[in-house]
């Protein structure tokens, strides 16, 4: 494998940060950037903050000064920064806006300037909107049905543009469901986690129905790197694990492992343009050699040991 200088865009972040790991461990350069919002921490990357080839620049991807200053000292861009929350996306789209469109494209404008080897855009599956039957590959058409899903698609356009306007060479990766150690606690697997250890509700939309591809971190962030060395410029590449699960099955399962009562599982009004399923062909990436290693069974079980230990951690120290 050869060795690169990545700019990683929103590393503080949840899949940022564990990405930055991985690619650390790889024997690469990374520099972080990070406008540390709410979803972003620099205890995020605790640990890697102060290693020898890792730089970490508190700055947002609308800096344009910034960014073009950053692309210039990196040959490859790799693109997580965003705002993910779909909820927050229909109270509030606007930031939405701002950070997945317009901060890409200050991104691809000075990738474009810096002429880099690779700039690789993270999506995401909810771009296609929901399917009921079957799986959505790569060159289905783009229907996201939320203010969250239409910036993330509206990126996605901006980013095959500059591939076929500018010749830049751009990568797409578009996960399913990512979850594990250290996901802000809006997202619901550590939600219901920190909810269930604490005897609270779980407040499921709708009646739990709602389907769901779900993948671990790590395997995400293995598929990510993979399409960064294997991946044909200007190819989108879907990465999907095939393990889907009803959101109810999730609170279940939650549920169970924590040792909780399932009468916890409360019914709440379903949320506006909430999509019923998706599901991810991902015999594209496949062909490359990509597997995921880790079921959902596995990966829950260490998402829930590292939840209840950071919780036990933080009542030992409040305590103290």
């Amino acid at each position: 494998m050869f060795v690169m200088r990545l700019l990683v865009t929103g590393g503080a972040g949840f899949i940022g940060s564990h990405f930055v790991r991985h690619v650390l461990d790889e024997g690469d350069g990374v520099v972080t950037l990070d406008a540390l919002t709410y979803a972003g921490s620099r205890a995020n990357i605790e640990g890697v903050f102060d290693h020898p080839r890792h730089e970490f620049i508190e700055g947002d991807v609308r800096d344009r000064d910034l960014v073009n200053d950053l692309v210039e000292e990196v040959d490859t861009v790799v693109n997580f920064a965003a705002e993910s929350h779909v909820d927050r996306s229909i109270d509030t789209a606007r930031v939405f806006v701002e950070t997945n469109v317009a901060g890409t494209q200050t991104l691809l404008a000075a990738a474009r300037d810096a002429a880099v080897d690779r700039f690789l855009q993270i999506s995401t599956d909810e771009v296609y909107g929901e399917i009921l039957e079957g799986t959505f590959s790569e060159a289905d058409r783009l229907e996201p049905r939320n203010p969250y899903a239409a910036t993330k698609a509206g990126a996605d356009h901006l980013v095959r543009s500059y591939g076929t306007t500018h010749d830049l060479p751009v990568v797409i990766a578009r996960a399913c469901n990512n979850f594990g150690p250290r996901q802000h606690p809006e997202k619901l697997i550590p939600k219901f986690i920190t909810q269930a250890a604490a005897g609270r509700s779980l407040p499921l939309y709708g009646d739990g129905s709602n389907v769901r591809e779900w993948l671990y971190v790590a395997d995400n962030c293995r598929a990510i790197d993979h399409v960064l060395r294997e991946g044909a410029v200007g190819e989108i590449y879907n990465v999907g694990s095939g393990e889907e699960r009803t959101n109810l099955e999730v609170a279940r399962a939650i549920v169970d492992k924590v040792g909780a009562d399932e009468d916890l599982i409360e019914f709440v009004a379903d949320r506006a343009g909430h999509d019923r399923r998706y599901a991810l062909d991902a015999s594209k990436i496949r062909s490359l050699g990509w597997e995921p290693e880790l079921a959902f069974e596995e990966g829950l079980e260490r998402t829930v040991e590292y939840y209840l230990d950071s919780s036990a951690s933080s009542g030992q120290q409040s305590r103290s």
